[in-house]
């Protein structure tokens, strides 16, 4: 049994690795812009609980496309095409009923956390998997998804500590401006919900999902 984590995210490799998983790491080319605007066509306005889901599902369907292809597969995975599933996540942040993705810059950061300073949002992250498994090997070719929410509750940073930890460059590269594992760490003050959703990955709720395949936790690690 072998995973497939249709991600860049370090902090999701890192909580996959710590909970004794070593996936392969095959980053997706999906045009995010593009698949929230395909879907608000065709569905309409999205939330965010959907958004987020909406999202993991392309990365997710993007790389098992990938992964299954001829050359991919001995490039990206060998003989463990057959035992692998993947899993595609993505997260935003919710503040006011905004959706907030990664800043676009500094001074976007910034705003972000004068407007998030002492109060709470949601961290929404879509997970989604698709079980590429061989038949022989209990296969399903699922392909299904949930999302994870958790109120974060932020710090009342004055102006000179946000400048701070914006010039420290993390902020411009994770959803909602801040991590919870890292140098942003600090600045939240308790979370309700599961923790690892904010890092991005939630174990739990991949075990759920990996359930709906009949492929159990344990199953990933080795």
């Amino acid at each position: 049994m072998h995973l497939v984590l249709a991600s860049a995210s370090p902090a999701r490799l890192s909580t996959l690795r710590s909970a004794g998983v070593h996936p392969t790491v095959v980053v997706s080319g999906v045009d995010e812009d593009a698949v929230l605007a395909a879907a608000r066509e065709r569905f309409g306005g999205l939330d965010p609980v959907d958004a987020v889901l909406v999202l993991a599902q392309a990365k997710a369907e993007d790389v098992a496309r990938r992964v299954e292809g001829e050359e991919a597969t001995a490039d990206m995975l060998g003989a463990q095409v057959a035992d692998a599933v993947v899993v595609g996540c993505d997260s935003m942040l919710e503040l006011d009923g905004e959706i907030l993705g990664k800043p676009a810059d500094a001074d976007d950061a910034v705003a972000r956390w004068q407007a998030m300073r002492g109060r709470a949002a949601v961290l929404h992250t879509g997970h989604w998997i698709v079980d590429l498994r061989d038949d022989a090997r209990g296969g399903t070719g699922a392909t299904l998804g949930a999302t994870s929410s958790t109120t974060v509750h932020f710090a009342d940073l004055d102006d000179d500590e946000i400048a701070a930890y914006v010039a420290t460059g993390e902020p411009l590269h994770v959803a909602g401006a801040f991590t919870i594992d890292g140098l942003g760490g600090p600045y939240v003050e308790r979370v309700e919900g599961d923790h690892h959703g904010v890092v991005g990955l939630s174990l739990p709720l991949l075990r759920e999902l990996l359930g709906e395949i009949e492929v159990p936790f344990r199953a990933l690690r080795g």
